[in-house]
Order: C-alpha cells, then structure tokens, then sequence
C-alpha cells in the first residue's frame, strides 16, 4: 500500500494539471517560454505518475487495466477479468 500522503500528492498534481492545461497549451502555441515557466511546476503533465486504482502501486503498473500487476493476477485467479486465462504464472 502506498502512503496516504502520496496518493494525496498525486490528486493535488492531477488538480493542478487540469487547472492550468488550457492556459499551458495557449502558451506553448504562442511560444511564450518565459510565461511557461512561471506556471507551478506540479502542473506539467509529465509529472504525474501512474498508481494503481486499488492500492495505489506505483510500480508494476498496468495502463490497459488501470491496476498493478500483483492486483491483476489475483484478480485474474479469482476469476474476476473476463477473458483472461491462468497460464503457467
């Protein structure tokens, strides 16, 4: 399980992402570096990270699920993702 103060960090930077995504992309089509880099760094994309939606994993991480790997095989073995078979894991 990942710390409750982390996945805090996480919603705040995907606040801030949000917030300022129209006026960041407004700058980069005008060119406006300077005006750039006076917006929060937390609100640049490229600095969230991925966690997984059940015990918030930062590692291990699959997009297609939305889920860890661990979580995803156990989900897998109890049966609960449909279409997806046990092989020899």
């Amino acid at each position: 399980m990942a710390k409750e103060s982390m996945k805090a960090r996480e919603v705040k930077r995907a606040k801030l992402v949000a917030k300022y995504a129209e006026k960041r992309a407004a700058l980069k089509a005008a060119g406006d570096w300077a005006a750039l880099d006076k917006l929060p760094k937390n609100s640049c994309p490229c600095r969230m990270h991925n966690r997984c939606s059940l015990t918030g994993r930062p590692k291990g991480y699959m997009r297609q699920f939305g889920i860890s790997r661990i979580q995803f095989r156990e989900m897998a073995s109890k049966g609960l993702i449909p279409g997806v078979k046990k092989a020899s894991w």
